[in-house]
């Protein structure tokens, strides 16, 4: 944690962990007897218990939104530069919550943990969880903290989507929704992308079929491989061109398949990391999880009858240089919240930094974010 401690940070924080044991069915119709939830809070809740903000994460997300989990950590939580005393989610007005996803290698029940009344991990033959299980798995965490109405329910990505089940699944128990960066569901091309990453993993010879944790390896190629993938769609061709060009690592042509350009080296590093940190299965998981994304599904494609048990506010944000999740697929929810009669602002971000833009401090986005905020209505 740098020295002195930013005003601004919420400091050291520590992951709490809850579990359940009450059996959780799962879309794929296969039942969890129990599980844990590995979770963070900032902030007060207050005496009325209406100042709650649950915040979902991402793909590669986890519980660790903001603030250090060691007086010598050096990167905070993933979205430390929206949480914070006087950040757009201010935890001095705003008790925020965020979850570990099920299915997540950082706490949560997932493929690394050990099965009920066994001493074996699940592995792969952890169930296919999907963005409504994760939804009432949070109900069911948001029940023991003894919140009956999120103030919001903010996300990006993978978490916007989340936040749209929120509003169908639980339409009594969130005032306000944030959508950011997300799609009402995946396009063909995306599908596409995690279908490349995946086969990356599962083509690794360290994978064997999802057992490698029992055989003591790790599919280190195939996970490097997925997230070098990813990272490309994340960012926008500009931010790539500008931050690296066609520059050599070693001012010269050497002619051979080492790591020649810079964005090679940038990638090579990007995947490096991810695979000191993150898990094979649940990478699997989670793609599949956005792959299946799909509400209006079950209204013959028609998103507005999808929505029409809506209550929520709405604000639905894009990003210009957004072409994994463009702004395109950001006014098809918010045509369709419209045609319901809902209250919704949109607002689409210029910004030529991609799919990150959602993740990062850019001054017109936290003004949108925090002026929306500033007009929640909590109990003083």
């Amino acid at each position: 944690m740098p020295e002195p401690k930013p005003a601004d940070s919420v400091g050291l924080v520590v992951p709490q962990f809850r579990h359940f044991d009450e059996a959780l069915a799962l879309d794929c119709g296969v039942t969890l007897p129990s599980y844990d939830l590995c979770y963070e809070t900032y902030g007060t809740l207050n005496a009325a218990r209406d100042n709650a903000v649950l915040v979902c994460h991402a793909l590669s997300g986890d519980a660790h939104a903001a603030g250090y989990h060691e007086e010598d950590s050096r990167k905070p939580g993933w979205w430390d530069n929206c949480i914070g005393p006087g950040k757009p989610l201010d935890t001095e007005r705003f008790f925020v919550v965020c979850s570990n996803n099920l299915g997540g290698c950082n706490g949560s029940t997932g493929p690394l943990a050990v099965k009920p009344h066994s001493e074996k991990r699940y592995g792969p033959d952890f169930p296919i969880v999907t963005v409504r299980d994760w939804v009432r798995s949070q109900a069911r965490l948001a029940d023991v903290l003894g919140i009956t109405q999120w103030a919001a329910v903010m996300g990006g990505s993978l978490g916007g989507m989340q936040v749209l089940q929120w509003t169908m699944d639980f339409p009594e128990r969130v005032r306000h929704a944030v959508v950011i960066a997300a799609a009402p569901r995946l396009s063909t091309q995306n599908i596409a992308f995690n279908e490349v990453a995946r086969q990356a993993i599962r083509s690794d010879p360290e994978f064997h079929d999802g057992h490698y944790v029992e055989l003591g390896v790790v599919p280190e190629r195939g996970l490097r491989l997925a997230r070098m993938v990813g990272h490309i769609t994340y960012l926008s061709d500009d931010v790539l061109h500008a931050k690296f060009g066609r520059e050599l690592r070693d001012g010269k042509i050497n002619f051979n398949f080492g790591v020649e350009f810079q964005i090679e080296s940038y990638l090579r590093y990007q995947g490096e990391s991810f695979v000191n940190r993150f898990d094979a299965n649940t990478y699997l998981l989670m793609t599949k999880s956005l792959d299946y994304f799909d509400p209006a599904a079950e209204y013959g494609d028609d998103l507005t009858r999808a929505l029409s048990a809506c209550q929520a506010s709405y604000l639905v944000i894009s990003f210009s240089s957004d072409w994994r999740f463009s702004p395109k697929r950001s006014r098809e929810i918010v045509r369709a919240l419209l045609d319901n009669d809902l209250d919704v602002s949109y607002v689409d971000i210029e910004s030529e930094l991609g799919h990150d833009s959602f993740l990062l401090p850019i001054p017109q986005y936290h003004q949108v974010l925090r002026a929306y905020f500033d007009r929640i209505k909590t109990t003083p």
